[in-house]
């Protein structure tokens, strides 16, 4: 149902079941998958294609042009996927053409209040954003990490899954899968091992990442030794530690430790 007051451009394709509340503004070229409901007052800007069965609350600002000084006006796209759940006053940018034109948001994602998502981010599945965190632009997020409430993230961090990164933290370096992380620059305090159990994480796993945790992270060794220590340990059979050895192999702007 679109309510007499939205104003939704005929250009704009949306899907049966969608739910469109007051005041909300549709742009051309506008995409939303069925079942989503949007609430009054929420500003979909052109660019934007919204999945299925996403909730969008009111006053939230959906795909409009990114905040860089690169941009130009050209046609880039903010692409959301299904079931995702976008709470009041976020702010979510389209791409930049620099970046790939595109930011991406994956499934089943919790964006709560006054978050923001820059331009050419891309987040995984299962993520969860708390109220007023804020990332810059070209920012990786994998599945089922956690960002804090009112933390702050560089430009072209990466944040790996599972990871926990606590409120009113700063993270200017890349944060490891499956690790925890808190402070005005962010320093890693070992595991998440509340949210890993809550994903149910066998103790093997528990044990092989905590051991590879104290290599890399709180022994004497180099980082390149340390790497190569676990590469010759039994432990790196383990699915989740090769993720994390890629992980760190792979960093561009360096690792938080």
């Amino acid at each position: 149902m679109i309510h007499p007051a939205a104003i939704v451009d005929p250009k704009a394709e949306i899907d049966e079941g969608v739910d469109i509340g007051p005041f909300v503004v549709v742009e051309k070229e506008v995409r939303i998958g069925a079942g989503s409901k949007i609430k009054s007052h929420v500003f979909i800007s052109e660019g934007s294609q919204i999945g299925r069965n996403c909730h969008i609350y009111q006053f939230s600002s959906i795909g409009e042009a990114p905040q860089a000084f690169a941009y130009k006006g050209e046609k880039t796209l903010l692409i959301i996927g299904d079931n995702n759940i976008i709470r009041e006053y976020v702010t979510l940018n389209r791409g930049t053409v620099p970046g790939g034109g595109k930011t991406v948001i994956g499934n089943n994602n919790y964006i709560m209040a006054y978050s923001h998502v820059a331009h050419d981010c891309n987040i995984g599945n299962q993520v969860i954003l708390a109220n007023g965190a804020t990332l810059a632009g070209h920012i990786t997020i994998e599945d089922y990490a956690t960002i804090g409430g009112l933390s702050a993230v560089h430009q072209f961090c990466r944040i790996g899954t599972h990871a926990f990164i606590s409120g009113l933290t700063g993270v200017s370096l890349d944060i490891p899968p499956y690790m925890l992380a808190a402070g005005d620059r962010a320093k890693l305090y070992g595991l998440n091992t509340v949210g890993l159990k809550r994903h149910h994480f066998s103790e093997e796993i528990l044990r092989a990442l905590k051991k590879a945790y104290r290599i890399i992270f709180r022994s004497t060794l180099t980082l390149e030794n340390a790497l190569k220590s676990i590469e010759e340990d039994p432990i790196s059979q383990i699915h989740e530690v090769r993720h994390l050895l890629h992980f760190i192999q792979h960093s561009k702007r360096g690792i938080s430790r």
